[in-house]
């Protein structure tokens, strides 16, 4: 059984609420016929603005009501308060919508969980071998501090072990241990250090334990890859996606209160309903 198949059992057993603010686009509406169908979750469209959610908003950002009805306007910002509020368990958006306006929506309403600095994304990873893992930053945090660096490793963890069952973190770089020197090497050295974390590794040493012994570091069969900037990311995803045939499947935000996924704009059926899947098992 893959990853997504366990994942797909799981929020069977207790299929959540799911906001869709872009409920009539064509794909996403027959994602939600396909996830109704299988029993993933529940889909509720976003609700009309109502004094609940005015105050939810208000409790959020310490803005006055008239500002909040303004901005639960926007069915983003609706559908991220609908969240806050309990009215859903997550919410799923961005096949319209930039990433931009997905976060600031999840920022404004959901806000981000504590000891994080800033929001980050994940793709889980599906390789045709069965190896499956997680990849951050990929899509939202270009050029990350030490300190944000932390909070992506710390929260990429805890999104590792609720989809892969544990969380082997590596800190990657073009250096492992002393043996570079860089700007890059001493943030994510930085970050390792505060985390407790493998790094910095480079990427061979992090997957190889016989590359990891050549090199003097300590094996950590990384199943968590944290690459040091928005570049590295992307195209790491991407040529695992073209190479070698993995299935990205997201990306999911995470660091916020409670569970968000930004859709790519050229997603599929097929993506949304295991993007929406993997996001519920992160409830």
């Amino acid at each position: 059984m893959t990853v997504l198949d366990a994942i797909f059992e799981r929020v069977k057993m207790r299929p959540g609420r799911v906001v869709f603010p872009e409920w009539q686009e064509p794909r996403i509406a027959q994602a939600r016929a396909r996830l109704s169908e299988q029993c993933l979750c529940t889909p509720v469209p976003v609700d009309p603005v109502d004094d609940d959610l005015i105050e939810t908003l208000v409790q959020a950002r310490g803005i006055k009501p008239v500002l909040a009805r303004r901005m639960l306007d926007k069915p983003l910002i609706r559908a991220a308060a609908m969240v806050a509020a309990g009215r859903a368990d997550v919410m799923v958006a961005g096949a319209e919508a930039p990433t931009r306006r997905v976060i600031e929506a999840a920022g404004l309403a959901i806000g981000l969980a504590d000891g994080i600095s800033a929001p980050s994304s994940f793709f889980l990873m599906v390789f045709p071998d069965g190896r499956e893992m997680i990849f951050a930053d990929c899509a939202v945090t270009v050029a990350p501090s030490a300190q944000e660096l932390t909070g992506i490793a710390q929260a990429s963890a805890v999104s590792g072990c609720a989809l892969l069952g544990d969380a082997r973190v590596a800190l990657l770089s073009y250096s492992t241990g002393t043996s570079g020197a860089g700007g890059s090497v001493d943030r994510v050295r930085t970050a390792a250090e505060l985390t407790g974390f493998a790094g910095p590794v480079q990427a061979d040493a992090a997957l190889n334990a016989g590359i990891a012994r050549l090199k003097g570091v300590e094996a950590v069969d990384a199943n968590v890859l944290v690459f040091p900037s928005l570049d590295a990311g992307n195209i790491a995803y991407k040529l695992a996606q073209e190479l070698a045939g993995a299935q990205a499947v997201g990306p999911c935000l995470q660091g916020f209160r409670q569970p968000v996924c930004d859709l790519s704009r050229g997603t599929t059926v097929d993506d949304i309903v295991a993007a929406t899947a993997v996001t519920l098992a992160l409830v």
